[in-house]
């Protein structure tokens, strides 16, 4: 019988609760790091020293791409050296502080990705100064919020975005000294900007101003911070994530180390389309690891819709992206499948099976099936631009279905990775060409431990079988705080130990799966978190329900809900809509769940909420929640698990219906 690969080691044995406290699992580590941390090497300490010392090695090769649009039509990409870019970085910066920007000083970024981005980034990272990411998807004030809460002082903007800072309603824009446009301002955003004591700078403007006044570079300490990232909680104001030189260096580095033990390296003819926010950690550490190793990135036109038109043009190497882009690569490829004819696609169906069986007996991609990649799945790569050699997917659960069909079909690597803002990016990361990953996220990353903690509440034990337990971190790539926040850090780290809230589970081989989220925080297909109680509590008001509960998975886009609907009320619509019937046929009623949706859309609308915390589907229910059908305990809490069993016919044909609009 073969013997079990394992891919990852135990440093510490695993402990019964004692006094209260809860069971803990064994700690993990990266079999790369058994025996200790291994140490960077000395050019990379810092993301500056990342940075400058590829300009040293790669300054000719292509670094920042670009598409300018000109009458409304995309051009093909444009492209900067790594020396233009580090050219154009030093008179940013020169300009940073002759316009009064001190070490330490906090610096905004905010804008879709682009190669201005990157420069007003490295920009601080040359005079010591923190990059602030400000993106919106936060919700309604949190612009305003980061701004006062970071103290930042200068802001780099993306023309679109600069009325946002404008409005009356970002009261804390006033604190800005200056503010520099991607582009150019208009007459009217200087002159209102002027009436609130803001600079204004045009980016050719700015760019002039740093050759006319230079400065010399004043590079951090490792110990320094780099940037401060806000991430969303389950409620309240955004969390800054503290994030040092050193720990986005260090993690760079275990990168490196990590994909040097496989057969295909990493090479300066890589290229990376960047889509995802450059505002979240993944993207951004992706980038970094990109220009430490003289690869180029390209940035797509700012369109989704139109993602594959840039995917063609720039014919990429590496795809990052959350579940909800492969999700969408999987039913486009599933659709031409079915416009083949019945004998083509019956040969696709063989021909998947075949090579699939191949991998599953250990077989690499690249060799499970040359003849099945000839007759149809260079096909399939070819839509995807032709080179593509790794997909990585992140920020929720990739299901197993899709993760398979891609490795099966794009003649590329796929995998998953797992980690948060707090762990500076992937915490754990899957093992290409290694089907045992498939629904998992890896082992431990190089410099990270790992351990399951007890979550008695919801019976995850990491002592039981199999062991499953709240996901706890430490490591030299672990976050140090959250910005002027001590009590929110206190309660993050016990005894040394970042709590991630995530509940996975240990398999045999030393791989995490992820199964459950702690406090009922759970992730949508395209990366954005949810608080289902607070959902519920605002929902809640509107006057034709009694109580909601809201629903929604890492494997879906959309969230839907159970609605209990308040009698007199709906007893109400029906008079003034012509209906009769008792209250239970009013609920069996097209009309009436209609009405109940647009209700809550209305309350939605209201209280300001996202796009993607709106409810898309309802089912409504005559009858409260109750005990005797377990849906909630004494105290009237919501059983999650047994409401998901008692309605999971209904949620799976509502799910079944809205995909079918989409």
């Amino acid at each position: 019988m073969e013997k079990m690969k394992v891919f990852s080691v135990k440093v510490e044995d695993e402990r019964e609760g004692k006094d209260g406290k809860p069971s803990v699992g064994p700690v993990y580590r990266n079999l790369l790091a058994k025996n200790g941390y291994p140490l960077p090497d000395s050019d990379m300490t810092t993301a500056w020293t990342l940075f400058s010392s590829s300009v040293q090695k790669f300054a000719d090769n292509r670094m920042l791409g670009w598409r300018k649009i000109v009458d409304g039509k995309v051009g093909p990409y444009i492209w900067k050296t790594y020396k233009e870019v580090y050219d154009e970085v030093l008179l940013i910066g020169s300009a940073l502080r002759e316009s009064g920007a001190q070490p330490g000083c906090r610096v905004g970024i905010y804008g879709a990705n682009c190669p201005q981005w990157i420069l007003a980034m490295e920009a601080c990272g040359a005079h010591s100064l923190v990059s602030v990411p400000l993106y919106d998807t936060l919700g309604p004030g949190a612009v305003n919020f980061i701004i006062n809460h970071a103290e930042i002082d200068f802001v780099f903007v993306q023309d679109k975005k600069v009325q946002e800072l404008l409005n009356p309603d970002c009261v804390s824009a006033q604190r800005l000294k200056a503010m520099v446009c991607f582009t150019s301002l208009t007459h009217e955003e200087n002159a209102k900007a002027s009436q609130m004591g803001i600079k204004t700078y045009s980016w050719t403007e700015f760019l002039r101003m740093g050759k006319e006044n230079h400065h010399e570079v004043s590079p951090p300490q490792p110990f320094n911070i780099c940037t401060i990232m806000y991430t969303s909680g389950t409620s309240g104001d955004p969390k800054g994530v503290v994030l040092t030189h050193e720990t986005i260096a260090t993690f760079v580095y275990g990168v490196d180390m990590f994909l040097d033990q496989f057969d295909d390296k990493m090479t300066v003819d890589d290229v990376y389309l960047s889509f995802l926010p450059l505002a979240h950690i993944l993207d951004r550490v992706i980038e970094e690891y990109f220009f430490h190793k003289g690869a180029s990135v390209g940035y797509y036109h700012g369109n989704l819709k139109e993602l594959r038109e840039d995917i063609m043009e720039l014919k990429p190497t590496f795809l990052a992206g959350v579940p909800r882009v492969y999700d969408m690569i999987h039913e486009g490829i599933k659709k031409a499948l079915e416009e083949l004819s019945p004998l083509r696609r019956r040969i696709f169906d063989i021909l998947y099976k075949h090579k699939l069986s191949w991998m599953n007996r250990g077989y690499k991609h690249k060799y499970a099936s040359p003849l099945a990649d000839l007759l149809a799945f260079r096909k399939v790569k070819a839509k995807l631009g032709g080179r593509l050699r790794l997909l990585l997917s992140g920020g929720a659960p990739l299901s197993s279905e899709v993760e398979e069909f891609l490795r099966v079909t794009c003649c590329a690597f796929v995998v998953q990775g797992y980690g948060l803002t707090e762990t500076c990016g992937a915490c754990t990361v899957g093992y290409p060409d290694e089907m045992c990953m498939v629904g998992a996220v890896g082992p431990p990353a190089i410099y990270t431990e790992l351990r399951l903690e007890e979550v008695p509440d919801m019976g995850y034990n990491p002592l039981g079988n199999p062991p499953c337990g709240e996901i706890c971190v430490r490591g030299k790539t672990i976050f140090s705080e959250y910005y002027k926040n001590p009590e929110l850090t206190r309660e993050s780290f016990k005894d040394g130990w970042f709590h991630t809230g995530d509940i996975g589970q240990m398999l045999p081989n030393g791989v995490v799966k992820i199964i459950d989220r702690k406090k009922n925080l759970i992730k949508l297909s395209q990366g954005e978190y949810v608080a289902l109680e607070y959902l519920e509590n605002v929902y809640g008001i509107t006057p034709i329900v009694d109580d909601v509960w809201v629903y929604g998975n890492s494997f879906k886009s959309m969230l839907v809900a159970v609605a209990v609907v308040h009698e007199d009320n709906a007893k109400k619509w029906a008079y003034l809509n012509g209906h009769k019937g008792s209250h239970s046929e009013l609920c069996a009623l097209k009309q009436l769940q209609d009405y109940v949706l647009a209700e809550l859309k209305s309350t939605a609308e209201k209280h300001k909420m996202r796009g993607f915390e709106f409810i898309k589907g309802v089912i409504l229910e005559p009858y409260p929640f109750d005990m005797e059908r377990d849906l909630v305990t004494a105290t009237l809490k919501k059983k999650r698990n047994n409401l998901l069993k008692y309605y999971q016919a209904e949620i799976d044909e509502l799910y079944q219906k809205l995909t079918a609009k989409s």
